[in-house]
């Protein structure tokens, strides 16, 4: 690797790679991949290579060091520092997590419960630093900055309380790889018990005794393919549970709300098989509920309806956008699941969840999040109703909660102007209870607007968008004034980028820029049809949509080519990598963050992380020789060339297990290779000791977003207001 520099703490041109052709063929195409050498992590060669890119990053953007620190400042004079969640009762405690001014990770506390008929979360004192309780009796059960001391990285996999309150197990990532240690610690005694499980994905599950702790551990590719059972307290070798040995298949496990079932999820993108065992009868084996069928996805969910136990069934049987049955506790065939909710086509049915008195419901329409409560009476449903919020645009969940017999909802609820919401929902009453905003000093929601726009697609399909910025930020009333825009896009797994609140948001807005969502194909914003057009062979969809919304906010007067700013990550960073190749006349500037570039290479090599899980989501091009060429068509690294590009910022981390750092760092290196300039406003950051998400700790993420920030208010133009 070369790196002309001008000394060594300010480089005078990019960084060069080295070129060391590798050649393959399949399906009688040959490729030829000149940076496959910069998988080799940890080699003098490459992490001389990744530090050579991040000096000539920092020296790029150094004239963006005070923005950055004002950005910085603005997060945190913004955020409440000494803060706590609101409580959540569960099983005879209140519990919530606080957070203390100039602490990185806070702690995990509780409280006993002291009027058993009394749902009213309590109201602590949020202002209360780390010497003083926030509510009388608080006991700390974990607390995450000393766990964190002496690590670069620290994430909390999974933290849940015996259902007797006596134990606590919690899984801790100390490196980014997203494999924890499970550990148990005695809530009676303070002390860690020996039991300490290495490599487990997430987090413990209690068995309702309280006894035994499930888990989840992953196969030489890191598929979640076992589940294992652990006595507490024991020397005796783990039980396997369950071993999935189909490579498309990834397994979970779960508790049933009502304490009696424990569940085994096995399940890819178009199937899934459950098993259960009913821990009321000490004699009882695991059992499949229905035998997986290719194609038929499902979901159970313990509920008590009329008196009779039941399992609800979610699934797809009578169409995509699913239905909710009921049968007995027992393997029932999907003919014999009565339907509860019928599929209703554009009502895409998510979840849900099953207390004593009412079923919760997390459905969608018209690409917005919708909460349904169905109520139950002594026969069965007596009502079925939407719970209502007034915005044109907004997030809404609820039904967390671990109490069966709760007759109140924990609503979740936000927009692109309102900051995170908590609610108690009395379904007996149906009154609707603020317990608390995300406090966001200075913050006034009146001072924005929001919308919901429909851009329509290269074939016709109309894509929304949901928009905010300052009020009035275009001007009067008539008057045509673009504004510079950062536009986000995702589109893939079903999963739906809905509209929420962010702080650091305000940074741009309030320097006068304007944010956009793309709800593209691939997401589920419209249901499973909109996710099934925008993958596998329909992924071009994805491509098109965003490009598509690009052009809609110029040609509607909302902004200019030269002045919008792209934004993806992971997947989504797959789709700015598209844009950069095949549209990057409608950007002035892209933001790649964990960017999944260099999808052929990494679909042909069943041996990575996910691989053969995903083949239900881009295809086999080991297999397929359409789906090679498919991919080939799109993928950003395939399709590099002498084009102009706009300035670009790619970001990665080295202990990334899901898109490995190599896929930015071969792109990079290849868009260098095609400009005899080696394109010197395309930078590549890459952070030395994180995963996935980025840098741990609350301060470290709003400086690494400061960094992101700063960077896009240069290509808009608005560096310097």
């Amino acid at each position: 690797m070369t790196s002309p520099m001008a000394d060594e703490s300010t480089p005078a041109r990019p960084p060069v790679a080295d070129r060391f052709p590798v050649t393959t063929e399949h399906h009688g195409r040959t490729r030829t991949d000149e940076y496959d050498w910069l998988r080799a992590k940890g080699t003098p060669d490459v992490t001389a290579y990744l530090e050579a890119e991040n000096a000539w990053t920092a020296a790029r953007t150094d004239h963006l060091a005070g923005l950055r620190d004002a950005i910085f400042a603005e997060i945190k004079a913004r955020t409440k520092e000494t803060d706590l969640s609101v409580p959540t009762r569960n099983r005879g405690w209140w519990y919530y997590g606080r957070s203390f001014e100039g602490r990185e990770y806070g702690a995990s506390c509780r409280v006993r419960v002291t009027d058993e008929a009394d749902w009213t979360a309590p109201v602590p004192d949020e202002d209360a630093g780390p010497d003083r309780p926030a509510l009388p009796g608080e006991e700390v059960l974990l607390d995450h900055d000393a766990l964190a001391e002496g690590h670069d990285f620290y994430s909390v996999g999974g933290v849940t309380v015996s259902p007797d309150g006596t134990r606590l197990a919690f899984a801790i990532d100390t490196v980014g790889r997203e494999r924890f240690v499970l550990q148990v610690k005695d809530l009676t005694t303070g002390e860690l018990l020996p039991d300490r499980i290495e490599d487990v994905l997430g987090g413990g599950v209690w068995s309702p005794d309280g006894q035994d702790l499930y888990y989840c551990t992953v196969d030489e590719s890191w598929r979640r393919d076992k589940v294992w059972r652990h006595r507490v307290g024991s020397s005796d070798p783990d039980e396997l549970v369950f071993h999935e040995t189909d490579e498309r298949f990834w397994v979970g496990i779960g508790r049933s709300r009502t304490q009696r079932l424990l569940a085994i999820a096995s399940a890819s993108k178009n199937t899934s098989e459950h098993r259960y065992l009913d821990c009321a009868d000490p004699e009882a084996e695991w059992v499949v509920f229905h035998p997986r069928e290719e194609g038929l996805l499902y979901g159970l969910e313990h509920a008590v309806i009329a008196g009779e136990d039941l399992f609800l069934v979610q699934h797809n049987h009578a169409g995509p956008d699913f239905e909710i049955g009921s049968c007995p506790i027992a393997p029932t065939p999907p003919s014999e699941w009565t339907p509860l909710i019928p599929h209703a086509e554009g009502v895409r049915l998510e979840d849900v969840a099953a207390y004593a008195g009412h079923l919760v419901v997390h459905q969608r329409s018209g690409a917005l999040t919708q909460l349904r409560i169905i109520e139950l009476g002594d026969d069965g449903p007596v009502d079925d109703y939407l719970v209502e919020f007034p915005q044109e645009v907004y997030t809404v969940n609820g039904g967390g909660g671990a109490e069966f017999d709760q007759p109140t909802v924990r609503v979740g609820y936000t927009s692109l102007t309102v900051p995170a919401s908590v609610y108690d929902y009395d379904v007996r009453s149906r009154e609707l209870t603020l317990l608390k905003m995300q406090p966001v000093r200075e913050h006034d929601p009146a001072a924005y607007e929001e919308h919901r726009l429909w851009a329509t697609a290269d074939d016709g399909v109309r894509v929304p968008i949901s928009l905010v910025c300052r009020r009035g930020a275009r001007g009067p009333e008539g008057a045509e004034r673009p504004v510079p825009f950062l536009l986000y896009g995702y589109g893939a797994y079903e999963i739906s980028s809905d509209p929420g609140f962010s702080v650091s948001r305000l940074s741009l807005l309030d320097r006068g820029a304007g944010v956009a969502i793309a709800h593209v194909r691939g997401g589920g914003e419209l249901g499973r049809r909109w996710y099934d057009d925008g993958r596998l062979m329909n992924k071009r969809h994805t491509f098109s949509d965003f490009a598509a919304c690009a052009r809609y906010l110029v040609e509607t007067g909302w902004t200019t080519h030269d002045r919008l700013v792209g934004e993806g990550g992971s997947a989504g960073g797959l789709l700015i990598g598209v844009a950069a190749n095949e549209a990057p006349a409608l950007f002035g500037g892209l933001v790649a963050e964990v960017p999944f570039v260099d999808a052929l290479t990494s679909m042909l090599d069943a041996s990575l992380p996910l691989t053969v899980t995903e083949y239900d989501e881009w295809g086999n091009p080991q297999g397929d020789a359409d789906a090679y060429d498919y991919i080939a068509g799109y993928a950003p690294y395939e399709n590099v060339g002498p084009q102009a590009y706009p300035p670009i910022l790619a970001t990665t981390s080295v202990n990334d297990t899901r898109v490995l750092y190599v896929e930015p760092a071969k792109w990079v290196a290849r868009l260098r290779a095609t400009a005899p300039d080696g394109r010197p406003e395309v930078l590549l950051k890459t952070e030395m000791s994180a995963g996935h998400g980025g840098v741990s700790g609350r301060y470290r993420a709003w400086r690494d977003r400061a960094f992101t920030l700063a960077w896009m208010l240069d290509r808009m133009g608005l560096a310097d207001d």
